[in-house]
């Protein structure tokens, strides 16, 4: 049978979400724990891949085991085996043919940045020591939801098939000297959000004007954006699954979805 697992987890001590041959992720420790509760080589499907450093707050992998008694049970043997940074919030069954990933049909991600020195976010949070423009910034993530390709975006080694994603959201807020950014598309790129959040913020220091940022978009050429903003401030925050992959209809109210 099928099943999902929902996560989340703080990426500080991690080389991202996929399983690396010579440094730590958060897949391999996924799969060990389960492994070693089901007795059996157990491989887990994410529905993304998450980069170094960057967090989760909501993070879904599909899995295939027997049927399990009480999914409840597994889930807190794997909270008291997995270490303190990684949480299994859920264990869903689902239909025989879903996947985390291509069934996916929106992704969130959020990205914050201190506005001032916070002893308590200093992992997750970039911290810069003077304002940009949120107006400026706003505007021109606006932009965003005008395009569809954002290779510019990308990074350059990627062995993607397409560079078009579908920007529904993206706006930035300012809340307890904090900016938050988020951004809501059907698919993300790697290392596009980040990349995206430091160009923008050329654009709030008026380094680049709204008009640059849209030459940066039609160019195609990572070059002509800005540096990518530091992995630590940026969170996974929701993905979006369509009813029918879940056996259990009514799930979607219990992922806040």
């Amino acid at each position: 049978m099928r099943y999902f697992i929902e996560i989340s987890y703080n990426g500080k001590n991690y080389h991202g979400w996929q399983v690396q041959p010579d440094a730590i992720s958060v897949q391999e420790v996924l799969e060990k724990s389960l492994s070693t509760l089901l007795r059996k080589e157990i491989k887990v499907t994410g529905a993304g891949r998450t980069d170094t450093g960057v967090h989760a707050k909501q993070m879904f992998a599909h899995f295939d085991t027997e049927a399990l008694e009480d999914a409840s049970v597994l889930q807190f043997r794997l909270n008291s085996l997995l270490p303190k940074d990684i949480s299994v919030k859920h264990i869903l069954e689902v239909k025989e043919e879903a996947h985390a990933r291509f069934d996916a049909i929106e992704r969130e991600y959020i990205y914050v940045i201190n506005l001032e020195k916070d002893p308590f976010s200093t992992d997750l949070a970039y911290l810069i020591h003077q304002k940009p423009s949120v107006v400026l910034m706003n505007q021109a993530a606006k932009i965003l939801l005008d395009y569809t390709n954002f290779q510019c975006f990308s990074r350059s080694r990627t062995d993607v098939k397409t560079y078009h994603c579908k920007v529904s959201k993206a706006f930035w807020k300012e809340e307890n000297r904090q900016l938050v950014f988020t951004i809501v598309a059907d698919r993300f790129l790697r290392n596009m959000v980040r990349a995206i959040v430091g160009t923008l913020l050329e654009v709030g220091f008026e380094k680049i004007t709204l008009d640059d940022f849209h030459t940066i978009l039609k160019s195609k050429d990572r070059t002509k954006a800005g540096a990518s903003a530091p992995a630590h401030g940026l969170f996974l925050t929701r993905v979006q699954y369509p009813k029918r992959i879940f056996v259990n209809n009514h799930v979607n109210e219990a992922l806040g979805q």
